[in-house]
C-alpha cells in the first residue's frame, strides 16, 4: 500500500503572520496555527486541550497571508507534514514537525467595507 503525507487542518492563528524574503526575493510566511479539542474526562469533567502547529506557506500565497490574516483569524490549511532538526548549542538535538502548506483557505468574514485589491 501507498504512504500518504496529507494534511487538513482548521484553527486560529496564535500570533499575527511572520512575512520574510529570502536571499532570492522568494516571499515565505510563518504562521501558529492553534486547534482546541474538548473531551470528557474519566471524573465527568469536560476538559480543553490546545496543540499549536507552524505552518509555513510561500510565494503569493505567502503574501496574501501577511496582508489579509491577524492573530485570531480561522484558516483551513491542506498541506503535508515535514520535520525541521537542529542541534543547540548544548549539543541537544530537536526535532519539529511542520506543516507545509499547498493551500490556506480564510474563513473569517470580510469586514464591512472590505475592498480587494481587484476591486480597487
Amino acid at each position: 500500500m501507498a504512504d500518504l503525507n496529507k494534511v487538513f487542518i482548521i484553527g486560529r492563528l496564535a500570533f499575527d503572520p511572520e512575512l520574510r524574503y529570502t536571499h532570492s526575493g522568494t516571499s515565505v510566511v510563518t504562521l501558529r496555527l492553534a486547534t482546541t479539542r474538548s473531551y470528557k474526562a474519566k471524573d465527568g469533567e469536560v476538559k480543553e486541550e490546545s496543540l499549536y502547529i507552524d505552518v509555513t506557506a510561500w510565494n503569493r500565497q505567502a503574501e496574501n497571508c501577511g496582508q489579509y490574516l491577524r492573530k485570531g483569524s480561522q484558516v483551513h490549511v491542506e498541506g503535508y507534514l515535514v520535520s525541521e532538526s537542529w542541534e543547540s548549542k548544548t549539543g541537544e538535538k530537536h526535532i519539529k514537525i511542520k506543516i507545509e502548506a499547498e493551500r490556506v483557505q480564510f474563513l473569517d468574514k470580510r469586514p464591512e467595507g472590505f475592498v480587494s485589491n481587484a476591486q480597487r
